[in-house]
């Protein structure tokens, strides 16, 4: 089966409400492949060129790009980056909010074979140059306010990038989008290898310092066929997704997922995330179909639901699991079951519950289309049903699939990684005996405590679904005749204030709801918690804070022992 007929047969898949046969689709990688050619191009271009790609809306401005429209755009930045001699294999660094140049240049660095490096707003100077050590790009693209953290950046290396630009406004030193405009809106594709590479992803750095997933013209685009499928996307959908650029997760559900199947895609850019505003604007631009993080969806049903009119037909929600008390909250209030969805940085979706498929809460689902995932042991056996191991995909050379290519410049860490014809994700899991996979946590987050392992997931739930509690992190802490303890850190709904009768009833609540072993021995209420720029909660941080302060034998403020311990 070729490209073109493998996108097709997916839409129609989907479409038509039935994923079971696209278990069956068989495809041989090309030696060559570009998707804005092949797929944005071919099948949304010429077959509608006037239908809306993308709706961009920053407090009274809106921005309506058709998909002719914003293909000529991408043309004309190709066209400009060629002429100021950028080439292809050139790497483009941007750090841009959600301005509709993300788009635009995405597609014409995809067409032109650059190598993209997507970079949050939230990076410093420092965090800019430390990945100007590693590679440093031909071209920046940012907007006003990280221009001058890009030339910092700079400074500190004593090094000059050869092609900035700016997207909103003037700076001394940057080209204008004015100047990308007067080229032409025809361009030749590059011709680009499946294995030629696309997006050096700096990963969020939950466990460590980043790491530079590596993604090619293949893995990234083919790979979102089965973030497509999960979310259920469809020509004429007004999709949403809540993630900022440079991340993996804008990649997933604000590019090639929606993009992949010719619906069109919100763009909502906000200062400040307000529930109400998020809510409102999903009621007025009639959103079909919805993806948010656990997270937001938390702040979500904080709000009356019911006082909206929703379109939405379907909803899901990743980049952390996803805890039953969302999913029976938002089903109460818009009459929708939100569902769990498994992906990586280094891959597309790997497992999800699909829209036509039977939904255990807690759980993330099965295996998508283009994988084959086995729990196993660290010498590669799959292990059995309901036994807790690694997650990981089967690599059959036969089988395409949305897998990096490896962290670059990590040999050490690549052979890690991929073994025993395995990629190991780095993520605990368990199946049952139908094959749906139970998160337990990163491998580095799982706590061993008097001999148990505990994944902190399940006691995190717990916590949340206390009235009072609105996030919760759980850590291991020192303990000298366990080793190690469970140890919370809660984060409490506004007007709750911290006190020991507040932690007796939260530990008599993990008391009734978790077995024993895993109930929290310390209890720590904080004002905030460490996130990764990427919104993810950094346990390592925790991890080590616990190490420092038992080694000093410090006790701190707010913090709370269980009363039988």
């Amino acid at each position: 089966m070729n490209i073109h007929d493998l996108f097709t047969q997916v839409r129609k898949s989907v479409a038509n409400e039935d994923t079971h046969d696209l278990y069956k689709l068989k495809l041989t990688k090309p030696e060559y492949f570009n998707w804005v050619q092949e797929v944005f191009y071919e099948m949304n271009v010429k077959c509608y060129p006037e239908s809306q790609a993308l709706i961009w809306r920053y407090n009274e401005k809106e921005k309506i790009y058709t998909f002719q429209n914003i293909y000529e755009k991408a043309n004309q930045f190709l066209n400009f980056l060629r002429s100021h001699g950028v080439n292809k294999g050139n790497s483009i660094f941007s750090q841009i909010a959600l301005d509709p140049a993300n788009w635009i240049s995405l597609l014409g660095a995809i067409k032109g074979g650059f190598i993209l490096i997507p970079s949050s707003t939230n990076l410093t100077e420092k965090d800019i140059a430390y990945r100007f050590k590693t590679v440093f790009p031909e071209v920046a693209i940012a907007d006003l306010a990280n221009a001058e953290k890009i030339d910092a950046a700079q400074e500190l290396l004593n090094r000059s990038i050869k092609l900035k630009i700016i997207v909103d406004g003037t700076r001394e030193g940057w080209h204008t989008v004015d100047e990308i405009l007067e080229k032409e809106k025809e361009a030749d594709a590059a011709l680009t290898r499946s294995d030629d590479a696309l997006f050096y992803f700096f990963t969020s750095g939950t466990t460590g310092l980043p790491k530079i997933v590596t993604h090619t013209h293949f893995t990234l685009p083919f790979g979102h066929l089965t973030t497509s499928a999960w979310i259920g996307l469809r020509y004429g959908d007004i999709h949403y997704n809540i993630s900022a650029p440079g991340w993996a997760k804008f990649a997933y559900s604000s590019f090639f997922g929606p993009w992949n199947m010719g619906a069109t895609l919100l763009a909502y850019q906000v200062d400040k995330f307000i529930a109400k505003e998020q809510l409102a604007t999903m009621e007025q631009y009639g959103v079909t179909t919805f993806c948010a993080p656990p997270t937001v969806l938390r702040l979500m049903i904080q709000e009356d639901l019911t006082a909206y009119t929703f379109k939405i037909r379907q909803c899901v929600a990743a980049g952390e699991p996803l805890n039953p008390e969302i999913i029976e909250k938002w089903k109460k209030g818009t009459g929708l079951t939100v569902r769990d969805g498994y992906g990586q940085t280094e891959s597309s979706l790997l497992a999800g519950n699909m829209p036509d498929s039977i939904i255990k809460y807690g759980s993330m689902g099965k295996p998508t289309f283009l994988y084959d995932i086995v729990i196993a042991d660290d010498e590669g056996v799959e292990i059995p049903p309901f036994e807790e191991g690694n997650i990981c995909v089967k690599m059959n050379e036969n089988k395409a699939n949305g897998i990096f290519t490896g962290y670059l410049g990590e040999p050490e860490r690549n052979d890690k990684v991929f073994r025993h014809n395995l990629y190991y994700t780095g993520d605990k899991a368990y199946k049952d005996e139908e094959g749906y996979i139970w998160f337990v946590g990163r491998d580095d987050d799982v706590i061993k405590a008097s001999d148990y392992r505990i994944g902190p997931f399940e006691v995190e739930s717990i916590l949340i679904e206390h009235e009072a509690v609105v996030e919760a992190a759980v850590v291991s802490s020192p303990h000298e005749i366990r080793g190690f303890a469970v140890k919370a850190f809660v984060l409490l709904r506004t007007g709750e204030v911290p006190s020991k009768a507040l932690a007796e009833d939260l530990f008599n609540y993990c008391n009734k709801n978790l077995a024993t072993y895993k109930i929290p021995r310390i209890i720590e209420f904080v004002e905030s918690l460490p996130k990764t720029i990427s919104g993810k909660i950094r346990r390592v941080e925790l991890r080590a804070a616990e190490a420092n302060s038992k080694s000093k034998k410090e006790i701190r403020a707010n913090e709370y022992f269980h009363s039988k311990y």
